[in-house]
């Protein structure tokens, strides 16, 4: 590893309703898949700064962060995901972008493997930060 190494890195927010159930966004890109919201960081910019933006573009209204649970590197795609707890206010109004067709409530048995570690160390967050590969 040198200085010069290039890593992607991004922020994404686990939101649940009164049922714990798990928001997901389903892509318009790539390989249409579903996932939280958020995305990558802009040069300059903090976890918590790009966690805001890609929210904010995503969902058409703002999060509240309660805390940063996991720190999670993804050697397929030589990333670091960032993960925190979120809210949305109770009047928050969901308004996809164009970047997203749908929104969804899951039930975490519904996600993927990596994406169910995710979620779960956020949910049963303890105080501690997990860090992960995958």
């Amino acid at each position: 590893m040198s200085f010069h190494d290039f890593y992607r890195m991004s922020s994404h927010a686990v939101i649940s309703n009164a049922q714990q159930q798990v928001l997901l966004l389903k892509a318009n890109y790539a390989d249409f898949a579903w996932g939280l919201p958020g995305g990558g960081l802009d040069q300059g910019e903090t976890i918590h700064q790009a966690l805001f933006r890609e929210c904010l573009e995503e969902l058409g209204c703002a999060v509240q962060i309660q805390y940063l649970s996991g720190a999670y590197f993804h050697l397929a795609v030589n990333s670091y995901a960032f993960i925190f707890r979120c809210a949305l206010a109770d009047d928050a109004h969901i308004a996809l972008s164009e970047e997203h067709s749908e929104f969804r409530w899951f039930d975490l048995d519904e996600l993927s493997a990596v994406q169910r570690i995710r979620v779960e160390d956020c949910l049963q967050f303890d105080g501690k930060v997990q860090s992960r590969s995958f």
